[in-house]
Protein backbone atom coordinates (compact mmCIF):
# COMPACT_ATOMS: atom_id res chain seq x y z
CA UNK A 1 0.00 0.00 0.00
CA UNK A 2 1.27 3.25 -1.12
CA UNK A 3 1.79 6.15 1.68
CA UNK A 4 0.61 9.79 1.53
CA UNK A 5 -2.43 8.27 -0.21
CA UNK A 6 -6.26 7.85 0.54
CA UNK A 7 -8.21 5.26 -0.20
CA UNK A 8 -12.10 4.97 -0.90
CA UNK A 9 -12.04 1.48 0.66
CA UNK A 10 -13.99 0.27 4.09
CA UNK A 11 -11.31 0.52 6.86
CA UNK A 12 -11.29 -2.99 7.47
CA UNK A 13 -10.28 -4.21 4.54
CA UNK A 14 -7.76 -1.70 4.06
CA UNK A 15 -6.20 -2.41 7.69
CA UNK A 16 -5.68 -6.17 6.55
CA UNK A 17 -3.41 -5.12 3.65
CA UNK A 18 -1.23 -3.73 6.39
CA UNK A 19 1.85 -5.37 7.13
CA UNK A 20 2.22 -5.81 11.02
CA UNK A 21 3.51 -3.20 13.17
CA UNK A 22 4.81 -0.27 11.14
CA UNK A 23 2.49 2.45 11.85
CA UNK A 24 3.38 5.00 14.60
CA UNK A 25 0.22 6.32 15.05
CA UNK A 26 -3.52 5.43 14.51
CA UNK A 27 -6.15 8.59 15.55
CA UNK A 28 -9.82 7.54 14.48
CA UNK A 29 -13.13 9.54 14.51
CA UNK A 30 -15.59 6.62 14.07
CA UNK A 31 -19.26 7.06 14.20
CA UNK A 32 -20.58 8.01 17.76
CA UNK A 33 -23.57 5.60 17.43
CA UNK A 34 -26.10 8.95 16.67
CA UNK A 35 -28.54 6.75 15.47
CA UNK A 36 -28.54 9.42 12.92
CA UNK A 37 -27.71 10.81 8.66
CA UNK A 38 -25.53 13.80 9.21
CA UNK A 39 -25.40 15.96 6.33
CA UNK A 40 -24.17 19.63 5.76
CA UNK A 41 -23.66 21.55 2.47
CA UNK A 42 -20.96 23.67 1.97
CA UNK A 43 -20.38 27.04 0.72
CA UNK A 44 -20.85 25.71 -3.21
CA UNK A 45 -23.86 24.08 -2.26
CA UNK A 46 -22.37 20.67 -2.23
CA UNK A 47 -23.94 18.00 -0.31
CA UNK A 48 -21.88 15.91 2.38
CA UNK A 49 -23.69 12.53 4.55
CA UNK A 50 -22.69 9.96 6.30
CA UNK A 51 -24.61 7.37 8.07
CA UNK A 52 -24.55 6.66 11.78
CA UNK A 53 -27.55 4.55 11.94
CA UNK A 54 -27.41 0.81 13.77
CA UNK A 55 -29.87 -2.26 14.20
CA UNK A 56 -28.33 -2.61 18.03
CA UNK A 57 -25.92 -1.51 20.28
CA UNK A 58 -24.52 -5.06 19.63
CA UNK A 59 -23.48 -4.29 16.03
CA UNK A 60 -22.03 -1.13 16.98
CA UNK A 61 -19.59 -2.70 19.02
CA UNK A 62 -18.80 -5.47 17.24
CA UNK A 63 -17.78 -3.36 13.91
CA UNK A 64 -15.68 -1.40 16.45
CA UNK A 65 -14.07 -4.14 17.95
CA UNK A 66 -13.00 -6.05 14.80
CA UNK A 67 -11.09 -2.70 13.46
CA UNK A 68 -9.20 -2.02 16.70
CA UNK A 69 -7.67 -5.49 16.67
CA UNK A 70 -6.88 -4.88 13.28
CA UNK A 71 -5.71 -1.10 14.52
CA UNK A 72 -3.22 -2.97 17.00
CA UNK A 73 -1.95 -5.40 15.16
CA UNK A 74 -0.45 -2.47 12.23
CA UNK A 75 0.85 -0.47 15.77
CA UNK A 76 4.20 -0.25 16.00
CA UNK A 77 5.09 -1.66 19.78
CA UNK A 78 6.29 2.44 20.23
CA UNK A 79 2.96 3.40 18.29
CA UNK A 80 -0.11 4.97 19.71
CA UNK A 81 -3.85 5.00 19.20
CA UNK A 82 -6.23 8.15 19.77
CA UNK A 83 -9.89 7.63 19.22
CA UNK A 84 -12.44 10.89 19.41
CA UNK A 85 -15.91 9.71 20.42
CA UNK A 86 -18.30 12.01 22.73
CA UNK A 87 -20.55 11.11 25.29
CA UNK A 88 -23.29 8.43 23.74
CA UNK A 89 -20.60 6.19 23.41
CA UNK A 90 -17.37 6.99 25.11
CA UNK A 91 -18.45 4.16 28.08
CA UNK A 92 -18.58 1.87 24.98
CA UNK A 93 -15.76 2.92 23.47
CA UNK A 94 -13.42 2.89 26.81
CA UNK A 95 -14.39 -0.54 27.45
CA UNK A 96 -13.55 -2.12 24.19
CA UNK A 97 -10.04 -0.27 24.20
CA UNK A 98 -9.66 -1.68 27.71
CA UNK A 99 -10.51 -5.07 26.59
CA UNK A 100 -7.80 -4.96 23.12
CA UNK A 101 -5.27 -2.85 24.48
CA UNK A 102 -5.05 -3.34 28.48
CA UNK A 103 -5.90 -1.31 30.84
CA UNK A 104 -2.66 -1.02 31.64
CA UNK A 105 -2.02 0.92 28.52
CA UNK A 106 -4.30 3.48 28.61
CA UNK A 107 -2.44 6.64 28.57
CA UNK A 108 -4.90 9.76 28.75
CA UNK A 109 -8.58 10.93 28.13
CA UNK A 110 -7.99 13.79 26.90
CA UNK A 111 -11.22 16.59 27.16
CA UNK A 112 -11.32 18.59 24.09
CA UNK A 113 -13.27 21.67 25.22
CA UNK A 114 -14.99 24.36 22.64
CA UNK A 115 -17.25 26.74 22.57
CA UNK A 116 -20.41 26.39 20.09
CA UNK A 117 -23.27 27.81 19.68
CA UNK A 118 -27.26 25.82 20.04
CA UNK A 119 -30.64 26.34 20.30
CA UNK A 120 -31.50 25.67 23.84
CA UNK A 121 -32.38 22.63 25.21
CA UNK A 122 -33.41 20.93 28.37
CA UNK A 123 -30.55 20.44 30.26
CA UNK A 124 -26.83 21.27 29.46
CA UNK A 125 -25.05 22.55 26.60
CA UNK A 126 -22.56 20.01 24.89
CA UNK A 127 -19.41 21.74 25.19
CA UNK A 128 -16.48 18.86 24.89
CA UNK A 129 -15.79 15.81 23.28
CA UNK A 130 -13.51 12.71 24.53
CA UNK A 131 -10.06 11.42 22.93
CA UNK A 132 -8.84 8.34 24.61
CA UNK A 133 -5.14 7.80 23.80
CA UNK A 134 -3.79 4.05 24.21
CA UNK A 135 -0.06 2.79 23.32
CA UNK A 136 0.46 -0.73 22.24
CA UNK A 137 2.70 -1.32 25.05
CA UNK A 138 4.45 0.88 27.79
CA UNK A 139 7.67 1.65 25.50
CA UNK A 140 5.81 4.21 23.56
CA UNK A 141 6.80 7.56 22.05
CA UNK A 142 5.97 10.65 23.71
CA UNK A 143 7.69 14.36 23.01
CA UNK A 144 6.16 16.93 26.03
CA UNK A 145 4.54 19.75 24.60
CA UNK A 146 5.13 22.84 27.06
CA UNK A 147 2.73 25.79 27.01
CA UNK A 148 2.76 29.21 28.36
CA UNK A 149 1.98 30.04 32.05
CA UNK A 150 -1.32 31.23 32.67
CA UNK A 151 -2.04 34.37 33.90
CA UNK A 152 -2.41 33.66 37.57
CA UNK A 153 1.36 32.16 37.94
CA UNK A 154 3.01 33.63 39.93
CA UNK A 155 6.74 35.11 39.46
CA UNK A 156 8.89 33.33 41.68
CA UNK A 157 7.03 30.32 40.61
CA UNK A 158 8.49 30.94 36.71
CA UNK A 159 12.21 32.35 38.19
CA UNK A 160 12.70 30.24 41.37
CA UNK A 161 13.72 26.54 41.04
CA UNK A 162 11.47 23.57 42.79
CA UNK A 163 12.15 20.28 43.42
CA UNK A 164 10.21 17.17 45.27
CA UNK A 165 11.21 16.60 49.14
CA UNK A 166 11.33 13.34 51.20
CA UNK A 167 7.38 13.79 51.85
CA UNK A 168 7.13 14.12 47.47
CA UNK A 169 5.94 18.02 48.63
CA UNK A 170 7.26 20.22 45.71
CA UNK A 171 9.57 22.65 47.38
CA UNK A 172 11.93 25.32 46.39
CA UNK A 173 15.45 24.15 45.84
CA UNK A 174 18.49 25.97 48.00
CA UNK A 175 21.84 26.04 48.09
CA UNK A 176 24.26 24.93 50.82
CA UNK A 177 24.02 27.99 52.41
CA UNK A 178 20.06 27.45 52.52
CA UNK A 179 19.48 30.35 49.59
CA UNK A 180 16.88 29.55 47.11
CA UNK A 181 18.21 29.08 44.04
CA UNK A 182 16.79 31.54 40.78
CA UNK A 183 17.65 32.01 37.32
CA UNK A 184 16.78 28.54 35.79
CA UNK A 185 15.89 28.92 32.30
CA UNK A 186 12.38 26.67 32.29
CA UNK A 187 10.11 25.66 29.29
CA UNK A 188 6.40 26.29 30.59
CA UNK A 189 3.80 24.09 31.63
CA UNK A 190 3.24 20.70 30.24
CA UNK A 191 0.12 20.29 28.59
CA UNK A 192 -2.74 18.67 30.44
CA UNK A 193 -5.53 16.17 29.33
CA UNK A 194 -7.80 19.17 28.80
CA UNK A 195 -7.31 21.30 25.70
CA UNK A 196 -9.57 24.73 24.99
CA UNK A 197 -8.95 24.74 20.93
CA UNK A 198 -12.42 26.09 19.09
CA UNK A 199 -14.57 24.86 16.61
CA UNK A 200 -14.60 25.71 13.12
CA UNK A 201 -16.67 28.48 13.15
CA UNK A 202 -18.98 29.05 9.90
CA UNK A 203 -17.26 31.44 8.01
CA UNK A 204 -13.55 29.72 8.90
CA UNK A 205 -11.47 29.41 5.56
CA UNK A 206 -10.51 26.14 6.81
CA UNK A 207 -14.06 24.80 7.18
CA UNK A 208 -15.12 22.58 4.63
CA UNK A 209 -18.80 21.42 5.43
CA UNK A 210 -18.33 17.95 6.16
CA UNK A 211 -20.34 17.06 8.97
CA UNK A 212 -17.96 16.74 12.22
CA UNK A 213 -14.76 18.46 10.74
CA UNK A 214 -12.09 18.94 13.29
CA UNK A 215 -9.94 21.53 13.51
CA UNK A 216 -6.44 21.19 12.07
CA UNK A 217 -4.53 22.71 14.97
CA UNK A 218 -6.14 19.93 17.44
CA UNK A 219 -4.94 16.97 15.19
CA UNK A 220 -1.58 18.65 14.86
CA UNK A 221 -1.40 18.52 18.70
CA UNK A 222 -2.15 14.69 18.78
CA UNK A 223 0.55 14.27 15.66
CA UNK A 224 2.75 16.04 17.50
CA UNK A 225 3.04 14.81 21.20
CA UNK A 226 3.33 11.08 19.77
CA UNK A 227 5.32 11.30 16.22
CA UNK A 228 8.47 12.76 14.96
CA UNK A 229 8.96 13.63 11.33
CA UNK A 230 8.46 10.91 8.62
CA UNK A 231 6.15 8.73 10.97
CA UNK A 232 3.79 7.29 9.70
CA UNK A 233 0.04 8.49 10.35
CA UNK A 234 -2.91 6.71 9.54
CA UNK A 235 -6.70 7.56 9.50
CA UNK A 236 -9.20 4.72 9.30
CA UNK A 237 -11.97 6.98 9.12
CA UNK A 238 -10.71 9.89 7.17
CA UNK A 239 -13.95 11.88 6.55
CA UNK A 240 -12.87 15.77 5.66
CA UNK A 241 -9.26 14.65 5.55
CA UNK A 242 -7.92 16.84 8.66
CA UNK A 243 -5.92 14.18 10.17
CA UNK A 244 -4.24 13.63 6.66
CA UNK A 245 -3.41 17.13 6.40
CA UNK A 246 -2.18 18.07 8.98
CA UNK A 247 0.20 14.90 9.32
CA UNK A 248 1.70 16.72 5.66
CA UNK A 249 1.96 19.97 7.29
CA UNK A 250 3.99 18.28 9.69
CA UNK A 251 6.26 16.55 7.59
CA UNK A 252 4.51 12.96 8.65
CA UNK A 253 3.74 10.15 6.27
CA UNK A 254 0.10 9.49 6.09
CA UNK A 255 -2.50 6.74 5.11
CA UNK A 256 -6.35 7.25 4.96
CA UNK A 257 -9.29 5.31 4.45
CA UNK A 258 -13.03 5.94 4.04
CA UNK A 259 -15.80 4.49 2.86
CA UNK A 260 -17.79 7.45 1.20
CA UNK A 261 -16.28 8.58 -2.04
CA UNK A 262 -17.24 12.44 -1.53
CA UNK A 263 -15.03 12.40 1.65
CA UNK A 264 -11.85 10.77 -0.52
CA UNK A 265 -12.23 13.86 -3.30
CA UNK A 266 -12.64 16.16 -0.50
CA UNK A 267 -9.56 15.15 1.19
CA UNK A 268 -7.51 15.05 -2.01
CA UNK A 269 -8.68 18.20 -2.56
CA UNK A 270 -7.61 19.65 0.57
CA UNK A 271 -3.90 18.02 0.50
CA UNK A 272 -3.45 19.96 -2.98
CA UNK A 273 -4.10 23.49 -0.91
CA UNK A 274 -4.28 23.19 2.56
CA UNK A 275 -5.66 25.59 4.18
CA UNK A 276 -5.06 26.35 8.10
CA UNK A 277 -7.35 28.88 10.71
CA UNK A 278 -5.14 30.14 12.96
CA UNK A 279 -6.98 30.29 16.42
CA UNK A 280 -6.90 33.89 18.17
CA UNK A 281 -8.19 32.23 21.09
CA UNK A 282 -4.87 29.70 21.29
CA UNK A 283 -2.65 32.82 20.86
CA UNK A 284 -4.31 35.30 22.23
CA UNK A 285 -6.11 33.54 25.91
CA UNK A 286 -6.85 36.10 28.23
CA UNK A 287 -9.43 36.25 31.41
CA UNK A 288 -9.80 38.56 34.50
CA UNK A 289 -5.84 38.47 35.71
CA UNK A 290 -5.05 40.28 32.20
CA UNK A 291 -4.26 44.02 33.05
CA UNK A 292 -2.07 44.81 30.06
CA UNK A 293 -2.86 46.80 27.78
CA UNK A 294 -2.66 46.15 23.55
CA UNK A 295 0.24 49.03 23.46
CA UNK A 296 1.92 46.78 26.40
CA UNK A 297 1.57 43.47 24.29
CA UNK A 298 2.67 44.96 21.31
CA UNK A 299 5.77 45.99 23.25
CA UNK A 300 6.21 42.82 24.83
CA UNK A 301 5.68 40.69 21.52
CA UNK A 302 9.05 41.99 20.29
CA UNK A 303 11.09 40.24 22.82
CA UNK A 304 11.38 36.31 23.52
CA UNK A 305 9.81 36.92 27.03
CA UNK A 306 7.44 34.95 29.84
CA UNK A 307 4.89 37.79 30.17
CA UNK A 308 4.74 38.12 33.68
CA UNK A 309 0.90 39.39 34.97
CA UNK A 310 0.77 40.07 38.98
CA UNK A 311 3.95 42.37 39.33
CA UNK A 312 3.83 46.33 39.52
CA UNK A 313 7.82 46.51 38.88
CA UNK A 314 7.73 43.27 36.43
CA UNK A 315 5.80 43.29 32.88
CA UNK A 316 8.28 40.19 31.48
CA UNK A 317 11.06 38.17 32.30
CA UNK A 318 13.43 37.31 29.11
CA UNK A 319 13.51 33.77 28.16
CA UNK A 320 17.36 33.43 27.23
CA UNK A 321 20.29 34.93 29.33
CA UNK A 322 22.02 37.72 28.30
CA UNK A 323 25.75 37.21 29.45
CA UNK A 324 24.48 34.90 32.07
CA UNK A 325 21.85 37.37 33.94
CA UNK A 326 18.60 37.29 33.66
CA UNK A 327 16.69 40.15 32.40
CA UNK A 328 13.64 41.74 33.74
CA UNK A 329 11.54 44.13 31.69
CA UNK A 330 9.40 47.23 32.86
CA UNK A 331 7.30 49.43 30.85
CA UNK A 332 6.80 52.95 32.00
CA UNK A 333 3.26 53.17 32.70
CA UNK A 334 1.00 56.36 31.73
CA UNK A 335 0.88 57.48 35.30
CA UNK A 336 4.69 56.91 36.11
CA UNK A 337 7.73 59.11 35.52
CA UNK A 338 10.45 57.19 34.17
CA UNK A 339 12.44 57.59 37.64
CA UNK A 340 9.07 56.00 38.85
CA UNK A 341 9.37 53.30 37.21
CA UNK A 342 12.75 52.52 37.65
CA UNK A 343 12.37 52.23 41.37
CA UNK A 344 9.56 50.00 40.94
CA UNK A 345 11.99 47.83 38.20
CA UNK A 346 14.72 48.18 41.08
CA UNK A 347 12.77 46.63 44.06
CA UNK A 348 11.53 43.81 41.80
CA UNK A 349 15.32 42.91 40.43
CA UNK A 350 16.24 42.99 44.61
CA UNK A 351 13.76 40.92 45.15
CA UNK A 352 13.95 38.49 43.03
CA UNK A 353 17.68 38.24 42.56
CA UNK A 354 17.33 39.37 38.71
CA UNK A 355 20.87 41.11 37.42
CA UNK A 356 19.53 42.95 34.19
CA UNK A 357 16.86 45.57 33.88
CA UNK A 358 15.44 46.98 31.04
CA UNK A 359 13.44 49.64 31.28
CA UNK A 360 11.49 50.75 28.18
CA UNK A 361 10.50 54.51 28.02
CA UNK A 362 7.26 55.32 26.78
CA UNK A 363 6.83 58.92 27.46
CA UNK A 364 8.61 62.10 28.23
CA UNK A 365 8.58 63.86 31.30
CA UNK A 366 10.95 66.59 33.32
CA UNK A 367 11.28 64.26 36.48
CA UNK A 368 15.16 63.60 37.50
CA UNK A 369 16.65 60.37 36.15
CA UNK A 370 19.78 58.76 36.70
CA UNK A 371 21.23 56.23 34.88
CA UNK A 372 22.08 52.86 36.53
CA UNK A 373 24.93 50.14 35.74
CA UNK A 374 22.57 47.45 35.91
CA UNK A 375 19.34 49.03 33.80
CA UNK A 376 19.62 49.35 30.36
CA UNK A 377 17.01 52.25 28.94
CA UNK A 378 15.33 51.50 25.63
CA UNK A 379 13.48 53.94 23.89
CA UNK A 380 9.42 52.51 22.87
CA UNK A 381 9.46 53.62 18.78
CA UNK A 382 6.34 55.28 19.22
CA UNK A 383 8.03 57.49 21.66
CA UNK A 384 10.96 58.31 19.50
CA UNK A 385 8.18 58.86 16.49
CA UNK A 386 6.83 61.73 18.85
CA UNK A 387 10.02 63.07 19.87
CA UNK A 388 11.55 63.68 16.02
CA UNK A 389 7.95 65.14 14.85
Amino acid sequence: MKLNQVYNIDCLDGLKQIEDNIIDLVYLDPPFFTQKTHFLVDRTNKKYSFDDTWKNLDEYKEFLKIRFIEIKRVLKSTGSVFVHCDKTANHIIRMLLDEIFGSSNFRSEIIWVYKRWSNSKKGLLDSHQNIYHYSKTNDFKFNTIYTDYSLTTNIDQILQLRVKDQNNKTIYKKDQNNNIIYNQIKKGVPLSDVWNIPFLNPKAKERTGYPTQKPIELLERIISLTTNENDLVLDPFVGSGTSVVASKLLNRNFIGFDINIDAINLTNKRLQNPIKTQSHLLKNGIDKYDTKTEKEKQILSRYDCDIVWRNKGLDAILKQKINNKTVGIKIQKQIETLKESQNLLINCMKSKNIELGFLIRTHFDNDDYQKLDNVILIDDIDYLLETYK
